[in-house]
């Protein structure tokens, strides 16, 4: 094992630290930062989604942890009671967050001599831009990637090798998933624009469309569904008005495959969030159609993505941004897809149990293993027979006595 420098060189006390989320975490330079936390005299880091689960609650004593989400690693944060919530639209970020050091990961690097930030832009290139300090990791495993900014040898304080090779968390794909993903696979026309979020269901849906023609992708996160589309031909980008010809998102979020696709490969991008979520950007596109999840759905149409059974555990995060993009883009389509239980609980509620992420006036087609539920011009009444028949057999009787109880309007 190479000695690990000391990050006091660099890092002073009180600073604010931030780097990728998910496959883009710089874990080497975050064990150190955890081995070392005594001696910076206190420090604050923000975070994405947790994959490599390098920092627990143990390390509150000397880190003040804040995070725009409580997914992936962060819950064991959240549960301890250690972790601070940045409630704000993903859009945002770019405008909100400050860091005086940027932890990267970054790709071997080119023949040029540029270091490509690999994984991820994102929430990472508006800080980057500002940071007094930049220390990063070298993978080899990560691809180098097309994007942007790149960087030299001279901009960097500290440049380590990385110790491990990138974790792989494939999404696992259930029958439920596969039934969700045929249902919202029928609201994707031949030229549509995609966007799509994190875990199985994008992938199930994905699985779908091996028959459709010249599909594009404007994501936050490009998974293995993705490159599997890309490489048989059905992902060219080829009808997009703006980036033709290319695969754009902030962050590589799969396996091997993805990352073999996106090395050296200048039909994918990716971007900051300052590009990906703009809503100046995002009104360019037609055919927009928007593929997020919730923990919960009431059955007016509002969705809660954040909080379930009294625990923070998503994020306000892009959905709002999406969803209002599709539901405004010529042939768009705004959709919410999530299984219609949670263990024996249904996620098709009378009543939200958490705050109203989404609100009901952003009309989405909300899908379930059940069906689909276009909510769109449609009055509340209207909505919970929609809604009602979309939810788990076992829940709708109960459901639709608690509407005719109390109304659809709460």
């Amino acid at each position: 094992m190479p000695t690990d420098p000391d990050l006091s060189r660099i890092i002073r006390p009180g600073d604010c630290l931030i780097w990728g989320q998910s496959h883009a975490e710089p874990r080497r330079l975050i064990r150190m930062l955890a081995e070392q936390r005594g001696r910076l005299g206190g420090v604050r880091v923000f975070l994405g989604i947790g994959l490599s689960g390098l920092l627990g609650p143990e390390h509150a004593d000397h880190i003040d942890f804040l995070a725009y989400c409580a997914s992936g690693t962060n819950r064991a944060l959240m549960q301890a009671g250690v972790l601070d919530i940045l409630p704000v639209h993903y859009s945002r970020l770019p405008q909100l967050l400050r860091a005086d050091v940027a932890m990267l990961q970054v790709s071997p690097p080119d023949a040029r001599g540029r270091y490509s930030l690999g994984m991820a832009r994102e929430y990472l290139t508006a800080p980057l831009s500002r940071a007094r300090a930049i220390i990063a990791e070298v993978n080899p495993d990560v691809p180098w990637t097309f994007g942007g900014p790149y960087l030299t040898r001279d901009d960097f304080a500290l440049l380590v090798d990385s110790d491990a090779p990138l974790p792989d968390a494939p999404a696992r794909i259930g029958p439920v998933e596969t039934a969700i993903g045929r249902h919202v696979a029928t609201l994707v026309e031949d030229g549509a624009t995609l966007q799509t979020g994190i875990g199985a269901i994008p992938d199930a849906a994905l699985a779908q469309l091996g028959d459709r023609r010249d599909l594009g992708i404007h994501s936050g996160s490009l998974g293995d569904g993705v490159a599997a589309l890309q490489q048989a031909g059905v992902i060219t980008n080829s009808r997009k008005p703006i980036d033709p010809g290319v695969t754009v998102g902030g962050v590589l979020m799969g396996g091997p495959a993805l990352r073999r696709l996106a090395h050296l490969n200048p039909q994918i991008e990716l971007r900051g969030t300052e590009y990906t979520h703009d809503p100046k950007v995002l009104g360019r596109l037609d055919r927009f159609v928007a593929l997020n999840s919730a923990v919960e759905v009431d059955l007016t149409g509002q969705v809660n993505s954040e909080v379930a059974g009294g625990r923070y555990v998503g994020a306000v995060g892009g959905i709002i941004d999406f969803l209002r993009a599709a539901g405004a883009s010529p042939g768009g389509v705004p959709i919410i897809a999530l299984p219609s239980t949670a263990g024996a609980h249904s996620r098709i509620v009378a009543r939200l149990s958490g705050p109203a992420s989404v609100p009901r006036a952003e009309s989405c087609v909300i899908v379930t293993e059940h069906g689909v539920a276009d909510l769109r011009g449609l009055s509340l009444r209207q909505r919970v027979d929609r809604m009602i028949a979309i939810a788990h057999p076992d829940h709708r009787e109960a459901l639709a006595r608690e509407a005719h109880e109390k109304g659809p309007w709460g």
